[in-house]
């Protein structure tokens, strides 16, 4: 089963912050499937200051498969998911992290995440993090 990592994680990993998280990230490098959403990608690539950081990290970046997150449908699903979030008297800080976990719970796909933005998804909507 392919693997889709948040930006956390990889914005951590470029910056060399070692975590239980990028070490599970470096762990799949290589051995197994990871995908990146296209949400992903730009706030992964958005935040390099560097040119040549930028460059280097795209290029990593694209040895993996790039998947398109929202369209109409993932809208649809993104928002009745923030809404049942919100009646349950969860605030989501992102929008985008409503996108990034709804397009994991409609795929049946685990994410590899850090810090706690996600956790009430877990616990509420079904998303999957990696074991």
């Amino acid at each position: 089963m392919p693997l889709l990592v948040d930006s956390s994680v990889w914005i951590d990993y470029f910056n060399g912050r070692k975590s239980a998280q990028t070490d599970a990230l470096n762990a799949a490098l290589g051995s197994e499937e990871i995908i990146i959403g296209d949400l992903i990608l730009t706030e992964v690539l958005q935040g390099f200051r560097k040119d040549a950081d930028f460059i280097k990290a795209r290029e990593l970046l694209h040895h993996f498969s790039v998947v398109s997150m929202l369209g109409p449908d993932m809208a649809l699903k993104s928002a009745a998911n923030y809404r049942r979030l919100r009646q349950q008297g969860i605030t989501v800080r992102k929008t985008i992290d409503v996108m990034i976990a709804s397009y994991c719970i409609e795929h049946d796909l685990p994410l590899l995440y850090s810090g706690r933005d996600f956790d009430p998804m877990v616990q509420h909507l079904g998303l999957h993090a990696p074991q």
